[in-house]
């Protein structure tokens, strides 16, 4: 039991280390490229309207400490298992649980008028804000 636990924790801090693992912590978008997968992501975020504004854990974590960290842990499990198995969609898909929080996101700041198209009658309760909006953090 030893054994392995002192096994799982070398290699995972030998992977933590290798991947600069660290570096995820921050806020800085040039770390979300150091996949080579997600340079295209960041290419394109780069030409957007957002690129002024909101960096991806703007986007893509909630707007709270304990949210953006477990969404950052989580995501990080995933994507390291996902390209350790080469098993991933090329080009990369944002899967139902990350679709929401970016939701979730948009809704924050961008609230006043989300809560008026909400409002407006006729419409059949919330309308994904990427209906209409789906080039706006990607611009390709």
């Amino acid at each position: 039991l030893v054994v392995a636990a002192g096994a799982i924790t070398g290699i995972g801090g030998y992977t933590f280390i290798y991947a600069k693992g660290a570096s995820y912590l921050s806020n800085d978008p040039v770390v979300c490229a150091n996949c080579h997968i997600m340079q295209g992501h960041f290419d394109a975020w780069v030409k957007s309207s957002h690129h002024t504004v909101a960096v991806c854990n703007d986007c893509h974590t909630p707007h709270n400490l304990v949210g953006k960290y477990y969404t950052k842990g989580l995501n990080g499990f995933y994507h390291s298992l996902a390209f350790t198995l080469q098993n991933f969609h090329e080009p990369i898909q944002i899967k139902k649980r990350n679709r929401e929080v970016t939701e979730e996101a948009c809704r924050y700041c961008h609230a006043d008028i989300v809560r008026m198209i909400d409002a407006m009658p006729g419409e059949s309760g919330k309308q994904p804000c990427i209906r209409c909006h789906s080039t706006v953090g990607h611009a390709e």
